[in-house]
């Protein structure tokens, strides 16, 4: 087969991690079918080829009018046999043989406003389009691919998707992210604490600040738990866009600590050396800083929404995200008691390991093999 994939979200964060690690597991694991990777210019030069794997220009801004009518015009010049869209933004035009991954439904969910640059009507507009193009692709795909049986069953409720054309691939914690754990030692950890000046005991979240991950409430538990604990920190680490800067400037307090971005060694070092790994999101499609924390030995108290206690499953404590006095008691349970402690961390070490990305690219390729006979 001649596949298609359309990596032009390469290097971002999200659907960029999923695309890196499914390639790179594609690379080993399939050396039979003919592959082209369609790349922005940015990314070009990055990307490696393999025997089987080249690389295309294909520098076509997302969500754009190039996307809608120069990339199906590259697409049918290079005669495939299936494209992988790995997000929703498939070109309604296009007229090929396509899966598509949905990562999540959270931008039909949740009122979108307040997590836009843009100002209300452009907002609203953009929601419209969204809606269009992500009903051609879960019409005319010949597979969807999702992250958990919880974006299934909202594809099957919602969008009145057929359940057999929908495949469940688990994500997995970055093979990078599992090289540090085993390098890091106990200098490394202090010198990446003492750099962001955080000192011990701290609670931990990693990630983007858009409203449905819930860091407001995150920070109004903490804000009740310095009640209780004197001497905690809060430590929020994640890309220091838009989202965050508003954040930070609505929320100074001498005990929260904003990393912004970190490297993956960084990571590994705040989620060893924190208290606890907090997920306080309201909804997820999947959830691979679960997986991190556990893969370092880091306790975990999440909300209880959505895919979330799919990932987890009995290795983290759960808590309401929409109640503060939950969620607090919860963290509280996980900072006082050590055993409860160890025992999630136990658990931890052996639930993530049920995970990889490995495992995901053995079930996506089952999946485009599967579409020769449609």
């Amino acid at each position: 087969m001649k596949i298609g994939i359309d990596a032009r979200f390469f290097n971002e964060s999200g659907v960029g991690r999923y695309l890196r690690n499914l390639v790179k597991s594609l690379q080993v694991l399939d050396k039979r079918n003919q592959y082209f990777i369609l790349l922005l210019k940015k990314d070009y030069d990055e990307f490696k080829e393999t025997k089987n794997f080249k690389k295309i220009l294909a520098d076509f801004r997302w969500y754009g009018f190039a996307e809608q009518f120069n990339l199906p015009k590259l697409l049918k010049q290079l005669n495939l046999s299936l494209v992988h869209f790995p997000h929703f933004n498939v070109p309604i035009f296009y007229t090929g043989k396509f899966v598509v991954t949905i990562h999540d439904l959270i931008h039909q969910h949740r009122n979108m406003g307040r997590a836009s640059t843009l100002d209300p009507f452009r907002s609203k507009l953009k929601q419209i389009g969204y809606r269009k193009v992500f009903k051609v692709a879960t019409n005319k795909s010949k597979r969807i691919l999702v992250p958990s049986r919880s974006v299934q069953e909202l594809l099957i409720s919602e969008w009145k998707v057929d359940k057999e054309k929908i495949v469940v691939t688990p994500e997995g914690v970055d093979d990078n992210i599992l090289e540090e754990v085993e390098k890091i030692g106990k200098e490394d950890s202090k010198k990446v604490l003492n750099k962001f000046k955080i000192r011990k005991p701290f609670v931990f979240y990693v990630g983007n600040a858009h409203p449905h991950k819930n860091v407001e409430g995150l920070i109004k538990v903490f804000r009740q738990l310095r009640d209780k604990y004197k001497n905690l920190l809060l430590v929020l680490s994640g890309y220091d866009h838009f989202f965050w800067q508003r954040l930070k400037k609505e929320n100074q307090h001498e005990g929260i600590i904003y990393t912004g971005f970190v490297t993956d060694e960084e990571l590994v070092a705040l989620y060893k050396g924190a208290e606890v790994f907090v997920m306080p999101s309201f909804e997820e499609g999947f959830g691979i800083p679960i997986l991190e924390a556990m893969a370092c030995s880091c306790p975990v108290a999440s909300s209880n929404t959505a895919s979330l206690p799919e990932v987890g499953g009995d290795a983290c404590l759960y808590f309401d995200p929409a109640s503060v006095d939950d969620m607090s008691g919860k963290i509280s349970k996980v900072l006082d008691d050590e055993k409860l402690r160890q025992t999630l961390v136990e658990k931890g070490l052996k639930r993530y390991k049920e995970f990889s990305w490995q495992k995901l690219a053995r079930e996506t390729l089952g999946v485009y093999n599967s579409t020769k006979e449609d």
